[in-house]
């Protein structure tokens, strides 16, 4: 497994698992490893920064002995995201302009496609583009759909969106190329909150049909 660690500079370690990012990051955060200053999960990798060049061998070890359990509990089939705790709730009302589409492509109906994204877990795998913006996967991967060809130049804070196999909430106002099936009045991202973010990498999310 110690493969698939490299270094990253002198202070920090790159990890590129097979899968199971955001499970990888709970577990090394929960283990609590000294030497390490912060976890960032990503799409495919993990970065670790370390508290000082001398702590890579230690994590080094730590990182190979959690990826060489995680392939140990899927050998078994005892993988689980148990761990997590009580979904998010996130009230949508399913109103985007780029539903319609989204249906199209999937060759679904609309209520189909609403169906489909409350009826699922999602799981935040990690947070990136702007503050508070997470990038919420899948297990089933039934609602993929590419991005648009082009990006608009404004989307609303609170727009519900589907990209790439992801999911997401814009936090603030801002330019963006994915296509929107919905909007939800919740602040995703409140600088006077504590945490300011409302998903968080590792943060299970369930999203909710609003009433009208």
């Amino acid at each position: 497994m110690t493969e698939v660690i490299r270094a990253a500079g002198d202070r920090a370690l790159l990890v590129a698992p097979t899968g199971g990012i955001a499970d990888l990051a709970a577990a090394l955060r929960n283990r609590d490893v000294p030497g390490v200053e912060d976890v960032l999960p990503a799409a495919e990798t993990l970065l670790v920064t370390l508290d000082s060049p001398n702590d890579a061998e230690r994590v080094r070890r730590a990182l190979g002995e959690l990826l060489e359990e995680a392939a140990d509990d899927v050998s078994r089939g005892t993988l689980s995201r148990n761990d997590f705790p009580e979904p998010l709730v996130i009230p949508v009302r399913y109103d985007g302009v780029d539903l319609d589409d989204v249906a199209r492509l999937l060759n679904l109906s609309t209520a189909e496609v609403v169906a489909a994204h409350t009826s699922t877990t999602w799981h935040c795998g990690f947070v990136g583009f702007a503050p508070g913006f997470g990038y919420l996967e899948s297990a089933d991967h039934r609602l993929t759909v590419p991005r648009r060809d082009q990006a608009r130049t404004a989307i609303p804070a609170g727009a519900v969106a589907l990209a790439g196999g992801y999911t997401a909430v814009y936090p603030r106002s801002t330019p963006g190329g994915w296509r929107l099936i919905g909007h939800t009045d919740l602040r995703m991202w409140d600088v006077d909150r504590d945490p300011p973010a409302l998903i968080q990498a590792g943060s299970a999310v369930r999203f909710v049909e609003a009433d009208a």
